[in-house]
């Protein structure tokens, strides 16, 4: 059985998808509480390790030991989505403290909050 936790990365298969949604399988941070893991549904942030469509609301992430990304990347807030735990198809790594503050308050911003 699968253990989530808020701040994890994982592989998730986004397909299929549709017009502007991101595709393919691809990373994503988790960022809901886990005081709601009983529900079949995750709420995640994709990661792109496109740097150069940096927007807006969008948090750089560095490759580290801890996050275990490929290359440098960057979260894409403004792409929330919520996916059946199905999807979720292999654990990569955590975020680290700073960044999933970055990414809380880019959050709390995106959705007035």
């Amino acid at each position: 059985m699968k253990s989530f936790k808020k701040g994890q990365i994982w592989l998730v298969n986004f397909d299929p998808s549709f017009g502007h949604e991101y595709q393919k399988v691809r990373p994503a941070i988790i960022i809901q509480k886990m005081q709601f893991s009983d529900y079949p549904l995750i709420t995640i942030i994709p990661v792109s390790s496109k740097i150069s469509k940096q927007y807006s609301f969008d948090v750089f992430m560095q490759k580290d030991s801890e996050n275990r990304l490929m290359k440098d990347s960057i979260a894409k807030i403004r792409q929330v989505s919520s996916f059946d735990k199905r999807r979720f198809l292999k654990y990569i790594g955590i975020v680290n403290k700073n960044t999933m503050a970055k990414i809380e308050e880019h959050l709390r911003l995106f959705l007035g909050l």
